[in-house]
């Protein structure tokens, strides 16, 4: 019998999917439910299982955008699986991809003509100033036309040819070209700015240092830092929720919940899963919930469902050593909380001089519906919940907020 596998839809509103990346090879012998590809949507990178057991005759090639439903390999489910095969999914393609392929690597066959600009080529590629013979050209004998020339992108820095040095050329996903459209609608459609305040952790640092390890042992996570800005921010939207809105054409949307989105950098790129109900969590709630996410989004598990729907976002540049950077909002939500590395610092206290670990924190936000006093008075009720957790976020009783 003869499977037909067609795409699954992986999620609402989404028609048409990218083959990134074949795990198994045309004619191998697959079993029912090992992955047999990579698929790209404009949301998440996902496995492609096998519904059943049998030979696979490919019908799709890698790079392919196929639709949802359409058929992408077919399963000889009577194939008796061969004696002594082991079932094998493809780590590192054997041939380059054609994208990938480098131009030195290309064979041409030179002749006088080669590298030789036509007039009408030549004063293009002198207004472009790229030289002739740096463009492979198409006419005959490899002369370079005058279409060569138009179409000539002039480097930053000339392309010298080197023996021994390659260009690698490789298409983008599905996934990555969504997160680049996204973030130049926000840039381009929003009326984006970014204010800055420092938070002394010297508070939390406390905290961690005395109830870390028997939160852990309690609760099977770690008390991080992303539990305390999560319940910080929901404490701060609620006192200003214009920041908790969105502009839907002429109306402003604004929630009585918090959906705090979370950036993650995973292996297919940034994901941003969500955090639901934020505002009904406490302290391991948030932990265990960033636990789970990160490590689906690690694992490439994550779902489209997981990662639509946020109202806040939170991004941590700190984990990979930024001092100060300005996030870009993740439409359509208006705001966004980036947090920073944490550095020991010279800061008057009563004062004196003391050494305190700070951090910087930003908030990006849409001044077309949020004001600088709401902005503002966000970002330091965030600092202030930061700098007075106990009282703030534990309502003075730090066991009970633990769950200790």
């Amino acid at each position: 019998m003869i499977l037909e596998m067609k795409v699954p839809s992986p999620g609402e509103s989404i028609t048409e999917v990218e083959i990134a990346e074949w795990l198994v090879q045309d004619g191998d012998y697959v079993e029912k439910d090992q992955a047999i590809a990579e698929v790209d949507s404009d949301k998440a990178t996902l496995e492609l299982p096998a519904e059943a057991s049998g030979i696979i005759t490919l019908k799709a090639e890698e790079g392919d955008a196929v639709e949802v439903g359409q058929v992408v390999c077919l399963i000889d489910t009577s194939a008796e699986k061969p004696e002594g095969q082991e079932i094998e999914t493809k780590t590192v393609s054997e041939t380059p991809k054609k994208e990938e392929i480098s131009i030195e690597s290309i064979p041409v066959n030179e002749t006088y003509a080669t590298g030789t600009a036509s007039p009408a080529a030549k004063k293009i590629l002198a207004e472009k100033g790229i030289e002739a013979t740096s463009i492979v050209g198409t006419g005959k004998d490899g002369r370079v036309t005058k279409e060569d020339a138009v179409k000539a992108v002039p480097s930053m820095g000339q392309q010298v040819d080197v023996e021994g040095r390659g260009v690698k050329r490789s298409k983008l996903s599905m996934l990555r070209r969504k997160v680049a459209e996204r973030l130049v609608l926000a840039k381009n459609e929003t009326a984006m700015l970014t204010t800055f305040n420092e938070v002394d952790m010297s508070p939390i640092f406390a905290l961690r240092k005395q109830f870390k390890e028997t939160f852990k042992e309690k609760h099977g996570v770690s008390l991080g830092f992303m539990s305390f800005f999560t319940l910080a921010v929901v404490r701060a939207l609620k006192e200003f929720p214009a920041v908790n809105s969105m502009i839907d054409g002429k109306e402003m949307i604004t929630y009585d919940f918090c959906d705090i989105s979370i950036a993650v950098s995973g292996p297919k790129g940034l994901m941003v899963p969500v955090i639901r109900n934020a505002e009904n969590l406490r302290f391991r709630g948030v932990e265990s919930e960033v636990k789970r996410l990160a490590i689906r989004a690690r694992d490439g598990q994550i779902t489209v469902d997981e990662m639509t729907g946020g109202t806040f976002t939170i991004s941590n540049g700190g984990v990979f050593g930024s001092m100060l950077s300005t996030p870009i909002i993740n439409p359509p939500q208006s705001g966004i909380l980036g947090m920073h590395n944490i550095v020991e610092r010279p800061v008057a206290i009563d004062g004196k001089v003391e050494i305190r670990p700070i951090m910087y924190v930003a908030l990006s936000y849409d001044h077309r519906i949020i004001d600088g006093r709401e902005s503002v008075g966000f970002l330091v009720a965030v600092k202030e919940a930061l700098e007075n957790p106990i009282e703030l976020l534990m309502d003075n009783n730090v066991e009970k907020a633990l769950e200790l």
